[in-house]
């Protein structure tokens, strides 16, 4: 078109000395030419990134890759503020580049190598890069870490790559529970959580400390090889070299370890830096202050040491201390503030064991907590950390033998919230047979009855060491919390529920919205399919929705329901249990679309006109229902006129009706004694007869 246009300029250049005298052959001609031109389209070629955001630049735009469709919208605004905003598109798309618009549906990918060569060979020996050509379809590319038109530097708070961001961006795929986690063998596991809890990530996240080493400071960030891999940065022979990186003292600093010459001489005769500071949990590292494990039990491992100030027994049992999580952990790492110059060390002790030191998030959790606010003000009917979870022997929570093993929570918080017992006497609320109760809830069968370990326990609702009381904002309990406490289990349910007309994202009042706890209860949960819930269920209602439910006990269902029979239909039949919408909604139960398939459920014949009956409908509504109620009235007021004057008539009648019984007995007895006469007369007749005879 373009230069069919600038074949036509020349020419009208050339007839220019004979414009003024040709004027209509001129005309005739532009016309004849600006035809053909149309007829004979040029191939126009894209040579700027604006043609080819006349097209990209559409949202809705799709291309196709592998056989799939895939969006090929580009918004102008990031690319322009992205490191390549200088090049042309056909820069790094080359195999579009000189080609007729619009181009094919398919097309090459970008080979970022072509200017990266560097980046691109050490990805090239990456573990990443030998799962992509082996045809995994999770392996990462360039773009998947940095992007395609948004690549920002490293320095831009935008950037993928930013250290601030680098644990999430890895942990997108390297995160528990991802598709990456269940489909290949990582040595590592929970390596985001532990990274986020250590010495690293908490510089990195909670401080803002961008020089604090992540994932690419040790894994590097092209060249991810695995920890066997002699050439891995992270593997035995160069773990010391990476982390040199950032320690550089590591050796002086190290020297009452291991002899410094060591880590350049005979790396691999000595413990590597992950083998006492694991890789994910790198914490504040402790040292035994000089004493071992064997210089205490030469007194501990005695039967007959007892405390000089209560009398309490002192013996450690050191199988005990072998079998627990506490395994690898010296006693003085615990039992701090010992002083090895003394004859006895330990009697420099005065504070009990700190469990925070190395439980940090645990222990800030517990000082927020009812069971620590109270430890603070020394209430002897606190627990703490032994009395939970014991003191040498700590097994873990997946161990049977532990007492927080699922199957054990119950009685460990029974011992204080069992009937009677410490807690439970100065709790002044309503749940007080929290532990019987518990147990034959549907939660406590199936934990305790059926083994199912994944069924909720205490610590699920309450949680393990943030307990808190119902009223408190920051309750897990609180009812503002209770739908995403339930929902960490029912997380189905809870979607239902927030969307309803009860939760309090979609119904704005002062009025107490009802949560999970207000018709489940909270610690005697039963299956909904009993019959002892189905009905309790309709009271349930009525505490909030008390004129309706009035209305409802006066219809068939209503007193039906009212007889103890089960099967007709409950509110939650009609309206729904956790997905309540009102009926105007369109996905309402009982919208217009939805209610005959809702009746349905009960009356399969149900049709338009079978639905459209007033379901609520009462006669105690004069404005509502003014046709009903003057019905009711109108009908009750006939049957009561006509017992009146049927009651009048009887109550006239009865003396008449003695009148007539003693009138009625004369006159039987006066007929009696002319049937008596009568006979007489007849039998004296008969004897005269014979007489004669």
């Amino acid at each position: 078109m373009l230069r069919g246009f600038r074949i036509l300029h020349a020419r009208q250049k050339r007839f220019k000395f004979y414009l003024n005298r040709f004027t209509v052959l001129q005309h005739i001609l532009f016309i004849a030419v600006a035809l053909i031109s149309q007829l004979c389209p040029v191939q126009v070629y894209a040579q700027s990134n604006k043609d080819c955001l006349e097209c990209h630049s559409y949202k809705t735009l799709e291309g196709v890759r592998n056989g799939h469709k895939i969006s090929v919208f580009v918004s102008s605004k990031e690319f322009d503020t992205s490191v390549h905003n200088a090049l042309t598109c056909v820069e790094c798309h080359t195999d579009l580049d000189m080609k007729k618009i619009p181009h094919r549906n398919t097309f090459t990918p970008v080979q970022c190598g072509d200017c990266h060569r560097v980046p691109l060979q050490q990805f090239r020996e990456s573990l990443h890069d030998k799962v992509l050509q082996d045809g995994g379809d999770l392996a990462p590319n360039c773009q998947t870490c940095h992007g395609s038109h948004n690549i920002k530097p490293i320095a831009d708070p935008e950037s993928n790559v930013r250290p601030i961001k680098v644990p999430g961006l890895c942990g997108s795929c390297h995160h528990e529970g991802t598709e990456v986690s269940e489909r290949y063998d990582i040595p590592q596991d929970q390596i985001l959580e532990n990274y986020s809890e250590s010495m690293h990530g908490e510089g990195l996240l909670r401080k803002g400390l961008t020089v604090s080493a992540t994932c690419v400071s040790c894994h590097t960030p092209h060249r991810i090889l695995p920890h066997t891999d002699p050439r891995s940065t992270i593997s035995k022979l160069n773990i010391s070299k990476t982390c040199s990186q950032c320690h550089s003292e590591i050796e002086r600093v190290h020297q009452k370890v291991i002899r410094g010459q060591l880590w350049e001489k005979e790396p691999h005769n000595i413990p590597v830096c992950v083998d006492c500071h694991q890789p994910h949990k790198v914490r504040k590292s402790f040292y035994t202050q000089g004493i071992s494990d064997q210089d205490c039990l030469k007194c501990h491992a005695e039967a007959d040491i007892k405390s000089s100030v209560d009398g309490h027994s002192l013996t450690v049992d050191r199988m005990k201390i072998m079998s627990s999580r506490h395994a690898e952990t010296a006693c003085s790492q615990c039992h701090i503030n010992v002083d090895p110059r003394r004859s006895r060390p330990c009697e420099t002790l005065k504070d009990p064991v700190d469990c925070s030191i190395c439980h940090e998030a645990v222990g800030t959790d517990y000082q927020m907590s009812i069971h620590g606010k109270l430890h603070a003000q020394n209430d002897k009917n606190a627990p703490n950390c032994k009395e939970c979870h014991g003191s040498h022997e700590v097994k873990g929570k997946a161990d049977p033998r532990s007492p927080i093993f699922p199957t054990n929570i119950p009685d460990l918080c029974g011992t204080c919230h069992r009937l009677g017992e410490s807690a439970a006497v100065r709790y002044m609320g309503t749940e007080q047979n929290i532990v019987s109760d518990y147990s034959e809830s549907i939660h406590g069968k199936g934990l305790l009855k059926s083994g199912l370990t994944v069924t909720a326990t205490c610590t699920n609702c309450h949680t393990a060491h943030k307990e808190m009381p119902a009223s408190d904002p920051n309750s897990s309990v609180n009812p503002a919390h209770i739908s995403d406490t339930c929902g960490s289990c029912h997380l189905g349910i809870e979607e239902k529920f927030l969307k309803s007309v009860h939760s309090p994202l979609v119904t704005k009042t002062d009025a107490t919205l009802p949560v999970c706890s207000t018709c489940h209860t909270a610690h005697t949960i039963s299956r909904t399919d009993l019959s002892n819930f189905k009905l309790k269920i309709m009271t349930q209602c009525g505490k909030c929705h008390e004129a309706i439910t009035e209305t409802y006990f006066d219809t068939y269902h209503g007193k039906v329901s009212q007889l103890g029979y089960t099967k007709t239909a409950k509110c939650y039949d009609c309206h729904g249990s956790h997905d309540i919408l009102p009926p105007n909604d369109p996905e309402s139960r009982l919208s217009h679309k939805n209610v005959v398939e809702t009746c349905k459920q009960c009356h399969p014949n149900a049709n338009r006109q079978f639905a459209g009956y007033l379901t609520h409908a009462t006669h105690h509504d004069p404005k509502k229902y003014p046709i009903l109620f003057w019905t009711f009235w109108g009908m009750t007021s006939l049957l009561v006129f006509t017992f009146v004057i049927a009651g009048l008539h009887t109550l006239l009648w009865l003396p008449r009706s003695f009148t007539w019984k003693r009138d009625l007995k004369k006159r039987l007895e006066i007929i009696e004694r002319a049937q008596e006469r009568e006979d007489e007369e007849e039998d004296n007749r008969e004897k005269s007869h014979h007489e004669e005879n």
